[in-house]
């Protein structure tokens, strides 16, 4: 399996890659993808990618948003439902599919002691996802609360297709460094789309560390919007 890691130095970034992975340095192969040095307008980086020859599965870093990572004791088992819980949640994420009027495989993707990961494969996966990523985290949120009302409302459900949660990080990853650029230049704020809260905690997250500038959000409800603000002057 293939996964991609990126940090400010090449070891940080196998270290950061061993971790998740649960695996040792020499478990894995490593190709540099791209390196960035430190500038006065942009922050060095270096992403990495890591070839393994099993897949692994998520571990739970943080409280999960949406969020797919890997650990070791996630190593991908059976697709199938192995208890009754697991049957009832797939056979529910299927009927609401169908009720939608589109047709999908719905497997166990990973299984952790508190969270499982589903993966939905069909050929209406662009509908599935939605606008960035909209249908996929109300499936995923029905699931969840169908998940609780089977009495495991402590089990996070992560739903995922395409590997959209992965190419969606690396997107917001990309988004926020091209907006902090834009707000150096131009000395004005940016207002970003409105996101989910991992979302949003990602863009805050990336631009932390970046000094001449800030992040807030802004707005009501489940999807807020990141103003990435210029405070060099300030």
């Amino acid at each position: 399996m293939v996964y991609e890691y990126e940090g400010k130095t090449e070891k940080e970034a196998i270290e950061m890659a061993a971790a998740d992975l649960g695996l040792e340095k020499d478990q894995f192969d490593v190709e540099i993808l791209e390196s960035q040095k430190n500038s006065l307008f942009k922050k060095g980086f270096v992403k990495i990618r890591v070839h393994t020859e099993e897949a692994v599965a998520s571990r739970d870093d943080a409280e999960f948003d949406g969020h797919v990572s890997s650990s070791k004791d996630g190593f991908f088992a059976n697709p199938l439902p192995q208890d009754e819980f697991e049957k009832q949640l797939v056979d529910f994420v299927a009927s609401v599919i169908r009720k939608m009027g589109y047709e999908a495989n719905v497997e166990i993707m990973f299984r952790e002691s508190r969270k499982i990961g589903i993966k939905l494969s069909s050929s209406y996966s662009s509908i599935l996802i939605g606008k960035k990523g909209r249908n996929l985290d109300a499936l995923q949120l029905l699931a969840n609360v169908y998940a609780g009302r089977l009495g495991k409302s402590d089990v996070r459900i992560v739903l995922d297709t395409e590997n959209y949660r992965m190419r969606r990080e690396e997107s917001l990853v990309r988004l926020a460094y091209n907006t902090a650029d834009k707000v150096r230049l131009s000395r004005k704020s940016v207002l970003l789309e409105p996101m989910n809260p991992f979302e949003r905690r990602l863009i805050h997250t990336t631009l932390n560390d970046i000094s001449d500038v800030e992040t807030k959000s802004e707005g009501e409800g489940l999807y807020k919007q990141v103003r990435v603000i210029y405070k060099g002057l300030i």
